[in-house]
C-alpha cells in the first residue's frame, strides 16, 4: 500500500488507536501515538472486553449494517495478527446458544431474528437447530445439562489482552513509531498539514473525545473473569434470559470471562452485588463447575456508545478523522472500521462504508 502522506499522530492507545498505529506504521508512515494512560491500557474499554466474534449472534441487538461489519472482521482477523511480534489466540468455533425450559418462549423468538438475518446476509453460515444429543456432541459437558441449543457455526473469539500486548510489542519495536503515555492530547493541539506538524491526525479516543463529539454516551459494562480448571468449554456460549443474556467465553489457560449486564451509565465505580450475584449464578446454572472456580477479576468499563448504537467516521475538518462509538461490538467490527478508515485517508472515499451502509463523512 502507497500512501499519499508521510506522517500521522494518533490520540488514544486502545483498540482502534493501535490497530491504525500498526497498519500506517507497516505502509511506511511515520506515527506518533499519544495515550492518557499508561501502555497496558487500563482505561481502554478493550481490556474489559469478552472479544466475542459473532456476528450471527450480535444480530439480536445489531442492525445488519454492523452483521456485515463483523463478517468483514471474521476473515480479516488472522490477517491482522499474523504479522504481530506476540501470537495471539484466535479460534473461529462457533457460538452455542442455550437456553432452561422455562426460557424457551424469548429462545424461539431469538431463533426468529437470527433466520431473518440469515436471509438478509446470506453469507453468514447457516444456524442450526440441536437437541441434547447434539449438544454434547459439541460440548460433552453441558449435554446432560440442556435439551435444545442453537449452534451458529464459524462464529470466534479472540484473546482481547494478549490482542493488546501484541499491537504493543509490534509498536514498540518499530523504529517508525513514537509512543507517547501518560500524555492526553486534544485536537486542537495540532494542526495537521503544516510545517512541523503531522500531515493527518486521527482521533480514537473513545469516550476522552466526548468534548468534541458531544452525542457520546457511556453505556456501561460489568465482566466477571474466572479460573476454571475444572470447567471444558470449547468455544463461546450465550445462555438465553428475558432479563440478561448471559455469555461465557472461554480463554486459553482455564479461563473465562462471563458477562451479560448493560446499563445506560457512565459510571466506572465497581460492579454492583446484585449484578455479580446474577452473573455467577447463571454461569452456575450452565455449568456446576463455575461453582469452584477462583475469580481473578471483576472489571467494569464504559463502552463508547453514539445516539443510534452504530459506528462512524468523520472528518470535523481538513486532515482529520473522528473513529467512534464501537459501543459493544468493538472486536467484533474494529478490522472494518479499520479498513474503512484507511480507505478514507488513502482514497479519500470509502467503498466499503457504503457496503457497510455506516456513517463516514467527509468534509
Amino acid at each position: 500500500m502507497t500512501l499519499p502522506f508521510q506522517s500521522a499522530a494518533i490520540l488514544g492507545a486502545g483498540l482502534m488507536g493501535r490497530l491504525l498505529a500498526v497498519t500506517l506504521a507497516r505502509a511506511g508512515c511515520k506515527v506518533d501515538l499519544f495515550e492518557a494512560g499508561s501502555p497496558q491500557a487500563e482505561g481502554a474499554a478493550a481490556r474489559v472486553a469478552a472479544a466475542m466474534l459473532a456476528p450471527l449472534a450480535e444480530s439480536a441487538v445489531a442492525p445488519t449494517s454492523v452483521v456485515r461489519m463483523g463478517q468483514h472482521a471474521l476473515s480479516r482477523w488472522p490477517e491482522l495478527l499474523a504479522p504481530l511480534a506476540q501470537p495471539v489466540f484466535f479460534q473461529r468455533e462457533g457460538t452455542l446458544v442455550l437456553w432452561h425450559r422455562q426460557d424457551a418462549a424469548e429462545a424461539t423468538r431469538l431463533a426468529r431474528v437470527l433466520a431473518t438475518t440469515g436471509t438478509q446476509v446470506p453469507e453468514l453460515a447457516p444456524m442450526q437447530t440441536l437437541d441434547g444429543p447434539a449438544i454434547a456432541a459439541l460440548e460433552p459437558s453441558l449435554g446432560q445439562r440442556f435439551a435444545q441449543g442453537l449452534f451458529l457455526p464459524g462464529e470466534g473469539q479472540l484473546d482481547n489482552r494478549a490482542l493488546l500486548a501484541s499491537l504493543l510489542a509490534t509498536l514498540q519495536a518499530d523504529p517508525r513509531v513514537s509512543l507517547h503515555w501518560h500524555s492526553p492530547r486534544a485536537p486542537s493541539d495540532f494542526a495537521p498539514g503544516t510545517p512541523g506538524q503531522p500531515d493527518w491526525l486521527v482521533d480514537c479516543r473513545g469516550l476522552g473525545a466526548k468534548p468534541q463529539w458531544n452525542a457520546l454516551r457511556g453505556v456501561r459494562g460489568e465482566v466477571i473473569r474466572v479460573h476454571a480448571p475444572e470447567v471444558s468449554l470449547k468455544r463461546p456460549t450465550r445462555l438465553v434470559h428475558p432479563r440478561y443474556p448471559l455469555y461465557i467465553a472461554p480463554k486459553p489457560d482455564g479461563l473465562f470471562v462471563i458477562g451479560a449486564t448493560e446499563i445506560e451509565s457512565d459510571d466506572m465505580s465497581s460492579a454492583s452485588v446484585r449484578s455479580t450475584l446474577e452473573l455467577l449464578s447463571a454461569a452456575y446454572a450452565v455449568h456446576s463447575g463455575f461453582a469452584e472456580a477462583r475469580i481473578v477479576e471483576i472489571a467494569t468499563q464504559c463502552r463508547p456508545t453514539l445516539p443510534d448504537n452504530l459506528p462512524a467516521i468523520r472528518q470535523p475538518q481538513p486532515r482529520v478523522l473522528q473513529i467512534n462509538g464501537l459501543y459493544r461490538h468493538g472486536f467484533m467490527i474494529a478490522p472494518a472500521m479499520l479498513d474503512v478508515a484507511m480507505e478514507l485517508l488513502t482514497q479519500g472515499r470509502s467503498p466499503l462504508a457504503q457496503g457497510f451502509g455506516m456513517a463516514a463523512d467527509l468534509t
